[in-house]
């Protein structure tokens, strides 16, 4: 009988599944949490990562507040592909290959571990200069449409400032207030547009003639008259000429959503403070047909 009551409770004490644990598991907790941080950090370094616009040197195309999906593939991997520049530069890219003319690209300046954005102007072996406001590639200049205006939004990321755009905030024809900008569309040999500001004369209107060495771009900002790119020393906050292909960080494809800088603590202003009609706007320049 002893025996037969030993098998209907299920066996001996040494045979029952030990006691629950009760309170949280701190290491479980870590490893899980570490595992997660990897996967994210991965994915931002070799996949996609988001960029926020902090300038005006891409306009009329980005805005200040404007946020981004960069991919990282498209050109292969550099020392620059992980989401923190902690690596040292090491010549070549791994699965690399040039961008095309007009991308839209994120660009470390060399021996700074900071991002730009600008676009791709001139590859490898390009002959290139800018005459008055005109880039010239390989002895022809690029085609330049007609200056027409648009008219941007003013707002507390895009504000227009007199000392930049003179007298460019004005009422629009709804009564609100806008920068009217005035804009050129540039094609380039392959058939790529997008537009560009022209506010005159400004120094970065005369630039070379250089030739682009074997692995680098020339990449200039839309903003042409507002950017610093490759057409300043890196002094002066530019690229220093044309820069090294390894430099390159990524492609920006579409903007994600983009905020006018009138949010406050107020939970409330976080959704008032979005900016419509850019979500999903893409960053690839159209092409001719």
């Amino acid at each position: 009988m002893a025996s037969e009551e030993l098998a209907l409770d299920g066996g001996t004490k040494s045979e029952q599944a030990p006691p629950a644990r009760h309170g949280t598991d701190w290491l479980a907790e870590a490893r899980g949490i570490f595992w997660l941080v990897l996967a994210v950090l991965g994915f931002h370094s070799l996949i996609a990562k988001p960029f926020y616009i902090p300038s005006e040197s891409m306009l009329p195309g980005l805005l200040v507040g404007d946020r981004l999906v960069v991919t990282k593939y498209p050109y292969g991997y550099s020392f620059v592909s992980p989401t923190f520049h902690l690596l040292p530069f090491f010549h070549g890219r791994l699965f690399g290959r040039l961008p095309e003319r007009g991308d839209v690209v994120i660009i470390a300046p060399p021996g700074k571990s900071e991002d730009y954005i600008k676009r791709v102007i001139g590859l490898p072996g390009d002959r290139l200069e800018v005459r008055d406001g005109v880039v010239i590639l390989n002895g022809v200049p690029v085609k330049r449409s007609p200056i027409h205006e648009m008219l941007i939004p003013v707002d507390a990321n895009a504000r227009c400032e007199p000392s930049d755009y003179g007298d460019a905030r004005r009422p629009g024809p709804d009564g609100k207030l806008y920068c009217h900008l005035p804009i050129v569309t540039e094609t380039l040999p392959n058939g790529r547009s997008y537009d560009t500001v022209e506010l005159g004369r400004s120094e970065g209107d005369f630039y070379g003639p250089v030739t682009i060495p074997a692995n680098h771009v020339f990449v200039m900002g839309d903003n042409r008259d507002r950017s610093a790119d490759s057409r300043f020393p890196v002094e002066a906050l530019g690229l220093g000429g044309p820069v090294p292909w390894e430099n390159i960080g990524g492609r920006a494809e579409f903007i994600t959503f983009s905020v006018d800088g009138s949010s406050t603590w107020n939970p409330l202003t976080w959704f008032t403070a979005f900016r419509s009609g850019r979500a999903g706007t893409s960053l690839h320049p159209t092409r001719a047909q």
